[in-house]
């Protein structure tokens, strides 16, 4: 029973937060055109209260692994969680747009440590050889967020209040604490590092005006004198961190982790990635109820099918990735995904609801196989000691992610808007900016391909591994003659 606990029940324990993260944020993305008109907002001004959340994500996530290891992950995890539900309920009390972006400012500081932590949780308890049945576990019920949220969200906005969809987090989180006190065990490092201040104080900073400044461009808000002050200001912390980041042994995102070729695919790779696939809960709503005129439940019951097809992935990507292995697995997925990604160009007022449900449900299939196969292989060469600042550093790209799909496709709305003239949202507006995201994602294969046939190889059961024996002994003879 301790073992069965150890490798299933742990991770489910710790997707109860990725599900409070996932739910609230697709619940609020099909809520946004509700919220924009209750605030009297412009609904793409809305994409604040997704990107601030995303960028309090990215300021606090490189504190994480130290502060896991100083204090103990199970401690920070359960913190963690009690103040996202305190972010949960600001949110719900919200009365303009500045109120709710401090709220969900709020709850990026509680989800900052709630991700990374919870992951870190999973790779310190769980053997290499069980890790990609772990990932899967662990999102499994997080993959639950976006099946619920859609139409969840839409129910509650279109014949409640949007305000009532905060308070879904307060039970699970509740949940959730209880589960994390019974079972979590308190995993730690036995020695810590000094924290990195320094770095800390450029980086957060940095980052955070570097993508405020760029995700304020073009709304009107702020002056462009003031908009190019803040982007420069952060670019400047960034060019001084990343000279900070050399100069010091330890510090609080290591840039030198990108050396190792997985790491380096996963991380780089899977930022284009889902930056492109980070743009559609924004886009979709908007394209079903601003363009086609649906109620936020009749748009959230047409995307809800993408989470069902992430769920049923979850029980074959092992399989797959045995078979055909991470580096193939990758790049013909990469490509597949983004053909799902670029469909919605297509959809109009006649399309066939069925034929919209199938695409997505086949879609989900194929991001959550890639997502899989992504998140397992960052750690697949990662030593032991280095699993903090490697989970802290994927994680924040993978925030990171999220905040740019958003500012791409917003900032390409505003163009379209512009080409066409008028300042109603229309249906014509979004089939380009479909298209740009869909490439984004796409290129990704860039850095897919350099992986060698036997990458990952590590965190395969060991027949699996067994068999990528001659595939990286024919890697490693090819090296050689070419050299």
């Amino acid at each position: 029973m301790t073992e069965l606990i150890r490798r299933n029940f742990i991770p489910l324990i710790v997707a109860t937060a990725l599900f409070m993260e996932n739910l609230d944020a697709t619940v609020l993305a099909t809520s946004l055109p509700a919220i924009a008109k209750d605030l009297n907002a412009n609904p793409i001004h809305l994409k604040l209260a997704l990107t601030t959340y995303l960028l309090a994500l990215a300021v606090f996530i490189p504190a994480s692994g130290w502060m896991a290891d100083r204090f103990g992950a199970k401690n920070i995890f359960r913190a963690a969680m009690v103040v996202f539900a305190a972010g949960s309920i600001a949110c719900g009390l919200s009365t303009d747009l500045g109120t709710l972006v401090a709220a969900r400012i709020l709850q990026g500081i509680g989800g900052a440590m709630m991700t990374p932590v919870g992951r870190l949780i999973v790779l310190r308890t769980i053997p290499r050889s069980d890790m990609i049945n772990a990932i899967a576990w662990l999102t499994v019920p997080a993959l639950v967020g976006p099946v619920l949220g859609p139409p969840l969200g839409g129910f509650i906005t279109t014949y409640f209040n949007w305000r009532w969809i905060f308070w879904i987090n307060i039970p699970v989180a509740l949940l959730g604490l209880v589960l994390i006190t019974r079972f979590i065990p308190d995993v730690r490092e036995k020695t810590s590092n000094t924290f990195d201040l320094r770095g800390f104080l450029l980086i957060g900073p940095g980052l955070s005006m570097f993508l405020t400044g760029i995700t304020l461009m073009g709304l009107g808000i702020v002056g462009p004198e003031t908009v190019f002050l803040i982007t420069a200001a952060g670019a400047a912390l960034l060019g001084a961190y990343v000279w900070h980041a050399f100069s010091v042994p330890t510090p609080i995102i290591d840039f030198r982790l990108l050396a190792i070729p997985t790491y380096r695919a996963s991380v780089l790779g899977g930022f284009l990635f889902r930056t492109g696939l980070g743009a559609g809960p924004f886009l979709l709503p908007l394209l079903f109820q601003s363009g086609f005129g649906m109620t936020a439940f009749q748009s959230g019951l047409m995307t809800f099918a993408t989470g069902i097809g992430a769920i049923f992935m979850k029980t074959q990507a092992a399989t797959i990735i045995k078979r055909y292995g991470f580096r193939r697995v990758l790049m013909v997925n990469a490509i597949v995904a983004s053909l799902f990604t670029a469909f919605p160009a297509m959809f109009s007022l006649t399309t066939s609801p069925v034929l919209i449900i199938a695409l997505f449900l086949m879609g989900g299939l194929s991001r959550s196989l890639q997502f899989t196969s992504v998140n397992t292989l960052a750690y697949a060469d990662i030593p032991p000691e280095r699993l903090s600042n490697a989970t802290s550093f994927a994680v924040v790209c993978q925030e990171l992610s999220g905040s740019v799909g958003v500012t791409i496709a917003a900032m390409g709305l505003e163009g379209m808007q512009r080409v066409a003239g008028g300042t109603a949202i229309d249906a014509v507006h979004f089939p380009p900016v479909f298209i740009l995201i869909a490439l984004v994602s796409a290129s990704s294969i860039l850095f897919f391909r350099k992986l060698s046939p036997s990458a990952g190889a590590s965190m395969l059961p060991t027949e699996a591994l067994k068999a990528a024996e001659p595939a990286k002994e024919v890697a490693r003879l090819s090296e050689g003659h070419v050299g």
